[in-house]
């Protein structure tokens, strides 16, 4: 049986694992990417619907189209509606700090370049922002609210007997009757080992609903298992359990974090606030 060793991949907003479940970079504050939108969106793209009114601002085609073919080249895939609404609005946030950084002069020696002039603009908004006061109970809230940040999760050993060919649910049962007789599945199927997985990883491979049937299951026993993308041959070889992380040890991480995410809010409503005067209009995306 031959024998491969993966090890799970960082994810990063560049190949974004919807990874980790729909991507946590959806559940953060979009400003965080402001920088990097309007890297991607770089193009001309503001000259689209703006035609007479500056105070207008059109979502147009052309911006679904480019947002689809970045995302698709980071992911392998297209973006679903959830996720292309969150590129269309970094791209509206980008759009409304480029117009308020031209109304404010700040294009001055760099005219040709837009997201120079986006950043200026948010500078501006950064200057105006300003963190409120924190308390130990309102750090220990904020804990508590983003607690899964913070607790080790759960970590799974397990291994998979990849079958060539025929995977439907009395094939894969059957392979795993002679696995668990002792019998070796080197004709058959590949090994694939992993170590340390945490749940949210099986999820996002398997399904939410094979990573809690998987972690009820004997260690040490082949089992046919169903996943979202057919049946598998899985046995689970170790299980370490979740450890809730403790305050005290952690409080310095949290108070940035907590500053952090803060900020990005504060500068998120602003960017919203700016963006109530224009009009906005989103055009409906081409198939």
């Amino acid at each position: 049986m031959s024998t491969s060793q993966t090890t799970p991949s960082l994810a990063s907003l560049a190949n974004s694992s919807a990874g980790q479940a729909r991507s946590a970079w959806l559940r953060e504050p979009l400003l965080h990417f402001l920088l990097l939108g309007a890297l991607l969106f770089a193009a001309d793209h503001y000259l689209v619907g703006r035609a007479d009114d500056p105070r207008n601002i059109v979502v147009g085609a052309e911006v679904d189209a480019e947002a689809k073919q970045i995302f698709s080249a980071a992911r392998g895939r297209e973006p679903n509606a959830e996720e292309l609404k969150a590129l269309r609005q970094v791209w509206l946030d980008n759009e409304v700090l480029y117009r308020e950084g031209l109304a404010l002069q700040v294009d001055r020696g760099d005219t040709a370049i837009r997201e120079r002039v986006i950043f200026k603009a948010l500078s501006v908004v950064d200057a105006n922002t300003k963190l409120p006061p924190v308390s130990e109970q309102v750090l220990r809230d904020w804990f508590e609210k983003n607690r899964v940040k913070y607790d080790e999760p759960a970590r799974f050993d397990f291994q998979e007997a990849a079958l060539a060919g025929d995977n439907s649910e009395a094939t894969v049962r059957a392979f795993v009757a002679e696995l668990n007789a002792g019998a070796a599945g080197d004709a058959k199927a590949g090994l694939r080992v992993f170590k340390g997985r945490p749940q949210s990883n099986l999820e996002q491979s398997y399904g939410a609903d094979f990573a809690k049937t998987f972690a009820a299951i004997a260690p040490g026993e082949w089992h046919a298992l169903q996943t979202r993308d057919g049946w598998r041959a899985m046995r689970l070889d170790a299980l370490s359990k979740p450890q809730p992380a403790a305050f005290e040890a952690l409080r310095t991480v949290i108070q940035q974090d907590w500053t952090d995410a803060t900020l990005s809010e504060q500068r998120s409503a602003a960017v919203r606030a700016l963006t109530q005067k224009y009009k906005v209009k989103f055009e409906a995306s081409k198939p």
